[in-house]
């Protein structure tokens, strides 16, 4: 959604020197600079779970199906049209013909069979993201896929061991966008740095901690489009500076803009705010299998001793609405019901009492060195925190790391409590809780290794279940355990904010934080 009504175009000429001639003899920017608070972790996207990947990856690659331009509604994408057996069990694909690898090879049922034999034989270090949707690896028990094959060169079958509600919006999710398997087979460990798809835009460079340069995919099977030359993705990490960069006529959209900016942009006429659909929480996570935070005592005390409307008040500015559950209220399946632990340090007190820890206890709490837009100061947000449970008598010591190294360790259990949050992929309830709290997940998106069985068997059920109504209210049993067991501190559910220069045009932020950017161009 667009909030600011003023659309004044501003000069089309390119900050970047990059323009074209236009039918009218105006000069078109023609190269868009994305600012954004990190550095992608890597650019395939099978292999990463972080969405500064995603936001680049997303324009590279294409899925099999895809989300409506705002929403989380299954459209075709690389298939045409898809036939579900009545059983849940066979989904047919018919593929769009014609399309190309940007490597120049064909993509065809035999690349799709590829890209998913590739991931099945995986682990979790090398494909993390594909056990939280899929169930697990080749030989585990819980893989809900029995087989895929290439029927001919355009149609491919998956056949399923149960049926799983959300498989074609998890088909629809950027980890499992299609991949060329030349490309693949060629690069090896290096495809992260090295990623070919169908997409739009095809890679051209990546500096680290830098930018990552993507160029007009001139071979794409969409007539018409992309509408750009070239993307630049600019990693500046801190907000203001990234807003003084889009002020400054540096960049020419910013990412993770602070709340307390809105009113600043809106009066710019030279500029326009976005407001991102939201669909994310985040949040405060405990490793469950460190002492003390193996006590669930432990962990609903220091739910307890968070001021979480202090944090929205003081780092949101009202762009945000105090989290009770994991997954955001607009999340089919949302149990209202549920009651927030509120503020209230006595009970907390009380709780830590009877837990063993009377005095209190030292612990180390992990602050995000990114802004993310669940969270557009971690570090501010941890002294928060931080001085909060000194009100307990809980001692936490402030630590960080580069990105990609806090979400490695992190992902190892190797922090006492860590600040983290998630943008929901596909708009199921299975992204959410499945994907980050059961067991099947620990070691991809489970990294407080929480486990709890009748939790486990909750889910599945749910995953296997069609009937809307009964998933639902599955999902709120759900809800429920994770309340008291208490692996998280669930904090907020943020509205994330972006800022643009005033020409630029049919940009629409989705709520999944991956952004297309092929029908993006420039007015006068």
């Amino acid at each position: 959604m667009i909030l600011s009504s003023a659309l004044v175009g501003c000069s089309s000429k390119s900050s970047n020197g990059n323009s074209s001639k236009g039918s009218d003899g105006e000069s078109a920017q023609k190269t868009l600079i994305f600012g954004r608070g990190g550095d992608s972790v890597g650019l395939d996207p099978a292999a990463v779970t972080d969405g500064e990947s995603f936001k680049v990856t997303k324009n590279i690659f294409e899925t099999l199906v895809e989300f409506g331009k705002q929403d989380t509604q299954i459209h075709e994408g690389l298939a045409t049209k898809w036939d579900v057996s009545d059983d849940g069990l066979t989904y047919t694909f018919d593929l769009r013909k014609g399309v190309k690898f940007q490597d120049g090879t064909d993509f065809n049922a035999d690349a799709v069979v590829f890209n998913f034999e590739r991931w099945m034989n995986g682990d979790a270090d090398k494909f993390p993201y594909f056990a939280s949707m899929f169930g697990g690896y080749k030989g585990d028990d819980g893989l809900v896929i029995k087989e895929v094959k290439a029927l001919n060169d355009n149609q491919v079958q998956f056949t399923l061991k149960r049926p799983q509600a959300p498989f074609l919006k998890n088909l629809a999710m950027s980890p499992f966008a299609i991949a060329s398997p030349d490309a693949v087979k060629k690069f090896g460990d290096k495809f992260t740095e090295n990623p070919v798809g169908t997409g739009p835009f095809k890679f051209v460079e990546w500096k680290h901690n830098d930018k990552v340069v993507i160029e007009k995919n001139k071979d794409y099977w969409k007539k018409g489009y992309p509408k750009l030359d070239q993307i630049v993705f600019k990693s500046i990490p801190e907000n203001s500076a990234r807003l003084n960069a889009l002020m400054n006529g540096e960049i020419d959209l910013a990412d993770g803009i602070n709340p307390s900016d809105a009113d600043q942009i809106k009066s710019n006429p030279d500029l326009q705010l976005y407001e991102r659909p939201s669909m994310n929480v985040g949040y405060l996570g405990f490793t469950v299998t460190r002492k003390p935070f193996d006590n669930p005592k432990v962990r609903q005390a220091l739910n307890y001793a968070i001021d979480r409307q202090a944090l929205i008040d003081a780092f949101y500015g009202g762009k945000g609405v105090p989290a009770k559950n994991p997954m955001p209220p607009v999340i089919s399946g949302y149990d209202d019901d549920i009651q927030p632990y509120e503020f209230n340090l006595d009970k907390a007190k009380e709780l830590l009492k009877e837990a063993g820890y009377p005095n209190g206890f030292e612990m180390e709490l992990w602050a995000m060195p990114v802004p993310r837009p669940y969270m557009p100061d971690g570090k501010k947000i941890a002294e928060a925190i931080q001085a909060n449970f000194a009100k307990i008598g809980v001692k936490a010591k402030i630590v960080s790391y580069e990105w990609a190294t806090y979400l490695e360790k992190a992902s190892k259990g190797e922090a006492d409590a860590y600040l983290l949050g998630w943008t929901g992929d596909n708009g199921d309830a299975d992204n959410f809780l499945y994907a980050l709290l059961d067991k099947d997940s620990i070691g991809s998106n489970n990294y407080s290794y929480y486990s709890n069985d009748k939790l486990h068997d909750i889910l599945i059920k749910a995953q296997s279940e069609v009937d809307e109504s009964k998933r639902n209210e599955l999902y709120k049993q759900a809800q429920e355990i994770i309340h008291e067991d208490a692996p998280w501190a669930p904090l907020v559910h943020s509205t994330p904010l972006l800022a643009g220069k005033a020409n630029l045009k049919d940009f629409y932020p989705h709520p999944t934080g991956s952004d297309w950017l092929d029908g993006v161009y420039f007015g006068k």
